[in-house]
């Protein structure tokens, strides 16, 4: 939308994306970090896992995706890898509690990951679900945004995909340097050029407020500040906001599905005027 004019934009269709972005359900670092900031510095929170009540949001989003019919749609869902993202993905995008009669392959989170006091949640009937360090929480000093070891994670959730992550140690948290915002919306801007070239057309991703919030804001620019203000504004614990993003500059390269070429058999194709 432009601004100015307030006349509206198009673009192919296949040009474009359906993401719907996630912040995680509360988690432990949440309840006194949102009383006092300094909670935050806490070395008991390292990798903070969610609270009973975050998992009660996660039921209740689980409920809502599925209700509303977001669900069956959904081709891939991208989660940073941290225990409270993760275990909101496999909460929410995962299949029922893992069969303890059937034994169908890899579950994507073991029973009690966590301190979860949850079943084995299954791998069946739900979609891929991809962990990338490119949309984690803002980087250093707060133990709570440090992640553990992947071949750990790969024990608690055996069926999420952790290829795109390099390195096996979190080489990236600093205890002494805080990533900048600048540094941050690189990062961000990076994720989503990621996204854009992806295959799949309507993703979910699972990721953090402050992310969210430094990432969102360096676009809507061109739109009206209401919009713009939509876009940007603070995640709740567990809320789900969808957005389209716009490949403008050709970054992907998938063919249309749906375009038809028109004028078959061959033949002269006479204008009306």
């Amino acid at each position: 939308m432009d601004s100015n004019n307030g006349s509206p934009s198009l673009y192919p269709l296949h040009r474009c994306k359906i993401v719907h972005f996630v912040r995680h359900a509360q988690g432990i670092h949440n309840v006194d970090g949102e009383k006092n900031y300094k909670a935050y510095m806490s070395p008991e929170y390292f990798d903070a896992h969610l609270t009973k009540l975050g998992w009660l949001q996660v039921d209740n989003l689980r409920k809502h995706v599925r209700n509303s019919g977001l669900f069956k749609k959904i081709d891939l869902v991208v989660t940073s890898p941290l225990m409270r993202t993760m275990q909101t993905a496999v909460g929410v995008f995962g299949g029922e509690n893992y069969p303890l009669d059937r034994m169908e392959g890899l579950p994507l989170m073991v029973a009690n990951a966590g301190n979860s006091e949850r079943s084995a949640i299954s791998r069946l009937d739900c979609p891929p679900i991809v962990s990338t360090e490119l949309c984690r929480e803002h980087l250093g000093v707060h133990p709570c945004d440090k992640r553990r070891s992947i071949s750990d994670y790969v024990c608690l959730f055996p069926a999420v995909d952790f290829s795109q992550i390099e390195s096996d140690e979190d080489i990236l948290w600093k205890a002494n340097i805080r990533e900048t915002k600048e540094e941050l919306v690189a990062r961000g801007i990076k994720f989503m050029e990621w996204l854009s070239m992806r295959k799949e057309k309507e993703i979910a991703v699972v990721t953090h407020s402050g992310f969210l919030f430094h990432t969102l804001n360096a676009f809507g620019n061109d739109c009206h500040p209401l919009v713009k203000k939509e876009i940007c504004q603070h995640f709740a614990n567990c809320e789900l906001r969808s957005m389209i993003i716009v490949d403008r500059s050709m970054l992907g390269s998938d063919e249309t599905s749906t375009n038809y070429s028109g004028n078959l058999p061959i033949g002269q194709d006479i204008p009306s005027d």
